[in-house]
């Protein structure tokens, strides 16, 4: 039969004790290492802005005691670049050089690492001059109405158009800016509903501070009326007298039941041209409406010729 033997518990405490002071030893050594460090850009005049990401981390190489390089790592406070002063390669290519900002770069660093080399040589900015220009929304509608029913009015949209800014090279070709697209089915009732404002871009660089608009519309039952209606002649020579087969024009029209009411045969101007007929040689006059109101819709006349004799 097999026996195990115990461990001794002063020897796991000797053990521990002596990887804790070992570590302790290795720890406050200096060492040179490399950390890498998130960065922030700053001080970008405010006419430019940023087209592309540059880079989000520098390496730097740094001599401390193991604590304070482990303390640096965890830590991972962000290093703030300054971009005032930078140097042109192209049209918006700039860039700057890390090393000139050592000292500022030491001082953010935290006490007793001391910087030795930014690994980074240099480090490019892709910036475009910022821009701004008012631009109408476009609305995208699905709108199915129940039998009967429609819009009283044009449908509105607040705001109708916003401010954007930019890069140049991107806002000269942004003519309007899309809305998300809004399905309403069976409406028989007004209506008011939020929608986003899309980035045609889809990137950050493109800002506006209005992120939605709000769609309305009013609805009304509608129906159908008739009216006699009444014409003139115009353009008639003097000392011509005319007499045509029917006295009245029989308009149909489609309205909304709120302004059924507003409605009557004086809402119309009906004319017809006798220097039209003359001039085309026809045997009949073409009545023509002049004015109505203008929320009607689906105005029909009936006859659309008139005939006439002239006597003599």
């Amino acid at each position: 039969m097999k026996t195990t033997k115990k461990i001794p518990k002063t020897f796991i405490t000797f053990l521990i004790i002596s990887s804790l002071i070992w570590l302790l030893i290795t720890f406050s050594k200096e060492y040179t290492s490399v950390v890498t460090f998130a960065v922030n850009y700053t001080n970008i005049a405010q006419d430019k802005l940023l087209q592309e990401t540059p880079i989000k981390e520098i390496d730097i190489a740094v001599k401390a005691t193991g604590f304070k390089i482990l303390r640096s790592k965890i830590r991972n406070k962000k290093i703030n670049l300054d971009a005032s002063r930078l140097k042109r390669k192209n049209n918006a290519k700039f860039y700057f050089l890390p090393r000139n900002q050592s000292l500022k770069i030491q001082k953010q660093l935290i006490s007793g690492v001391e910087l030795q080399e930014i690994i980074q040589d240099t480090i490019y900015l892709d910036l475009g001059i910022l821009s701004s220009k008012k631009v109408a929304l476009q609305p995208d509608l699905e709108i199915n109405y129940h039998i009967g029913y429609d819009l009283l009015e044009e449908v509105s949209y607040q705001p109708d158009s916003i401010v954007i800014s930019g890069p140049e090279s991107q806002v000269k070709n942004i003519n309007h800016l899309k809305l998300s697209k809004l399905i309403l089915k069976d409406v028989k009732t007004d209506f008011s509903k939020e929608v986003k404002i899309l980035n045609p871009l889809k990137s950050n660089n493109l800002k506006y501070k209005v992120k939605k608009a709000t769609i309305s519309g009013k609805v009304d039952k509608f129906t159908e009326g008739t009216l006699k209606v009444p014409f003139v002649i115009v353009n008639l020579p003097d000392n011509t007298n005319l007499t045509t087969l029917t006295e009245s024009i029989e308009v149909v029209f489609v309205v909304a039941l709120s302004n059924f009411s507003k409605v009557s045969a004086s809402s119309f101007v009906i004319e017809c041209d006798y220097a039209l007929a003359e001039k085309n040689n026809l045997g009949y006059l073409i009545p023509k409406v002049i004015s109505k109101p203008d929320f009607l819709k689906n105005i029909k006349i009936t006859p659309t010729k008139i005939d006439f004799l002239i006597q003599k």
